[in-house]
């Protein structure tokens, strides 16, 4: 099923024509608009005039996540809040969200985008579906919410958290489609017999997954254990959120809904455009957003294009499953996570010591956060009661700032190994 066959499957050339006709357009509203990148353009001796092809998209300049935490909260948005309908947001290094913020035509090419996402997953009107990401700040339940109302689906929108519940309503309204992560899908399947529950009693059929990174094992294991198609979505809340991307049934690569976000791909170290089929880093232009448009965004994942015609008939370009990142951000559950955050938190309490080392794991297929920071040397001479009370107070204040529960481990002083470079501050073991 195709849910916009003339975007979706138009010729190459005519997607040029139209991607460079929404760059121009787009290029000339944030210089006139947005005061960060007509001062940015200025720096670098660009204007408007001067982009009138799609490869011109390469004299302008990158915005990264960083830029967005300096503007904090408003000041990237390109048209006064009167217009804007919604705002969105993540959390930051200093414990401040990103925001970003749309307008109704922005809702409204969300709820495309996504609608077109999960007809790849061949879902439709006469699907129930049940969406368990996170409602709130974080995009993506609100986002896979509107893209399924498009749809047409009885839409469930139940958030995370509370497995029992889950599993209960998914047997109860007879749900045939799920969105979440796909790390909280094989908890729920893997809970169902604990529950009372086994496959006779769901009527699950297709699964899309997104907001973590996750292989090809991964899906065939979802697949087997609820006996559905699984699919994988891509969105990031600064472009736009789920809905970026998607795979057909055929899962060779993502199609990027490109009439809205034009993907390129950059060298990590020179930044300079790669040609197709090498990975590098994942760069987004957003052709069509209204609240907060942004020029060449750099994500730091790391992926490659393609654009031959996909066996769906579908002509978008198509990116590579996500390989990793160029920085040391995690993705903890969905969640954003960067190292510098526990350090920020720790800093601002002052009770420990400086030295931590941060434990990623998965139990239950989920992922789990262990931090063991170093006791402060006046802190040794403190009752059991005390360490106990001071462990409680660091677990509330991160959970507090980056939105995740946290098991927190005192150790002695000079505990946690040294390093004369970069300091090591994170053991993933999800992958090993």
């Amino acid at each position: 099923m195709i849910w916009n066959k003339e975007i979706e499957c138009m010729p190459r050339e005519k997607m040029r024509a139209l991607q460079t006709e929404r760059l121009k357009e787009l290029v000339n509203r944030v210089y006139n608009n947005v005061s960060f990148y007509r001062q940015r353009m200025d720096e670098a001796g660009v204007k408007p005039s001067d982009i009138k092809t799609l490869e011109d998209i390469s004299k302008l300049p990158f915005t990264h996540k960083q830029d967005l935490r300096d503007n904090y909260p408003f000041g990237l948005f390109a048209v006064p809040m009167k217009d804007i309908v919604r705002v969105h947001g993540s959390s930051g290094t200093t414990g401040k969200p990103t925001t970003v913020g749309y307008t109704k035509n922005d809702i409204d090419n969300w709820s495309e985008v996504v609608a077109r996402s999960f007809t790849m997953a061949g879902i439709s009107s006469d699907d129930i579906m049940q969406v368990s990401y996170g409602y709130g700040l974080f995009t993506g339940g609100l986002g896979a919410h509107y893209g399924a109302e498009k749809v047409g689906c009885s839409v469930i929108p139940i958030s995370g958290g509370n497995t029992r519940r889950q599993l209960q309503l998914m047997a109860d309204f007879g749900s045939t489609a799920l969105a979440c992560t796909p790390s909280y899908a094989l908890h729920l399947a893997d809970a169902m017999a604990e529950h009372g529950y086994s496959l006779s009693d769901m009527k699950l059929k297709a699964g899309v997954f997104g907001a973590e990174p996750w292989t090809e094992n991964m899906r065939k294991e979802l697949e087997r254990k609820w006996g559905i198609k699984a699919f994988d979505i891509y969105g990031l809340s600064e472009i736009m959120g789920p809905g970026v991307s998607h795979d057909c049934e055929y899962h060779c690569g993502l199609h990027v809904h490109e009439d809205h976000f034009f993907p390129e791909i950059v060298d990590p170290e020179t930044k300079e455009p790669l040609p197709d089929g090498q990975e590098g880093e994942l760069v987004f232009t957003t052709l069509t957003k209204e609240g907060i448009p942004l020029l060449r965004y750099n994500t730091r994942d790391l992926s490659t294009l393609y654009r031959e015609k996909c066996e769906c008939g579908r002509t978008l370009v198509r990116m590579k499953k996500i390989t990793g990142r160029s920085d040391d951000m995690l993705i903890i559950r969905g969640v954003n996570l960067f190292p510098s955050q526990i350090e920020h938190v720790l800093l601002e309490l002052g009770e420990t010591s400086a030295h931590y080392m941060l434990y990623v794991d998965r139990k239950n297929n989920l992922d789990t956060l262990e931090l063991k920071v170093e006791l402060d040397e006046s802190k040794l001479t403190d009752t059991i009661r005390d360490l106990q009370n001071l462990s409680r107070k660091i677990e509330h204040a991160l959970n507090s700032a980056i939105g995740l529960s946290v098991k927190v481990t005192l150790v002695e002083p000079k505990t946690i190994a040294r390093s004369e470079g970069k300091a090591k501050r994170v053991i993933d073991n999800r992958n090993k």
